[in-house]
């Protein structure tokens, strides 16, 4: 027990905490405890939860993980979150329908696209941190290395090595590296293959995709996962933009929405 949570498991580790499964016993719903690791506990790495308890405070959306609570319980930091099903890495072990592909990519735009809209760049977009909850809806999660960017700003280069940008691992962050992220998390969901450095085009089993998306669907990851930012989208609300596009242009032809956006 702590507090009022009975813990039944462990979910996760991370570099700097851990999650469990646990039972609000007062509510009668389960919940997911992250904690800070024991070792690691000090102002700054409490200063960073703290940070990241406001930052998602600040984002108020359907396809961002809420916080339920945030407290100090038997002294230790504890931030509860809903509890999903599993998280987009988990499910992308399995087979996932060219129509469900749409669902997801169209629910991870529109929460990148409202944390640029409110300036916070995540910095660690990546298949574990979106959870999966039932009828299929995703929500973003883990902001703990996320920045309050007005423009591209000097910072270390966090993030998870594969996933991260060029200019991201250099330290140098902005809006348009989730875009970067997110392109490589797109092109591994489609083909199971992740896009490496140098990131020419076509990646690896660029066959799979072509069979699998539409050439308008394409053009927008290769257009995200350009090496040199000034080709890349700016931030995911220009990105969101050009899918919603093609979807309209797809849904517009009978034969088209048959193939790409029907079960």
């Amino acid at each position: 027990m702590l507090g009022k949570y009975r813990i039944t498991r462990r979910i996760a580790t991370g570099g700097f905490a851990e999650v469990y499964e646990a039972r609000d016993t007062i509510e009668g719903v389960d919940v997911a405890l992250k904690m800070p690791h024991a070792t690691l506990i000090g102002p700054r790495v409490l200063d960073d939860f703290r940070r990241e308890v406001r930052l998602m405070a600040k984002l108020d959306h359907p396809h961002i993980l809420p916080i339920k609570n945030a407290d100090f319980i038997d002294r230790r930091f504890i931030v509860v979150y809903p509890l999903g099903e599993r998280s987009l890495a988990d499910r992308m072990r399995y087979r996932i329908s060219t129509r469900t592909v749409f669902q997801f990519m169209e629910q991870m735009l529109d929460s990148l696209a409202h944390a640029h809209r409110r300036h916070v760049i995540h910095c660690d977009i990546k298949p574990e941190n979106f959870i999966l909850f039932a009828q299929n809806h995703l929500r973003l999660a883990d902001f703990g290395i996320a920045k309050i960017a007005f423009r591209t700003m000097s910072a270390s280069g966090s993030g998870t090595v594969g996933y991260i940008s060029p200019e991201q691992a250099l330290g140098r962050p902005s809006k348009s590296s989730d875009v970067f992220s997110l392109g490589l998390v797109f092109y591994q969901m489609l083909t199971s293959e992740l896009p490496r450095w140098p990131f020419e085009w076509p990646p690896p089993n660029h066959q799979a995709l072509r069979r699998k998306f539409p050439p308008e669907g394409i053009e927008i990851i290769r257009r995200a996962i350009e090496v040199d930012t000034r080709h890349r989208y700016s931030d995911a609300n220009q990105m969101h933009r050009a899918f919603q596009r093609m979807k309209d242009e797809i849904a517009s032809s009978p034969r088209r929405r048959r193939r790409w956006l029907q079960p």
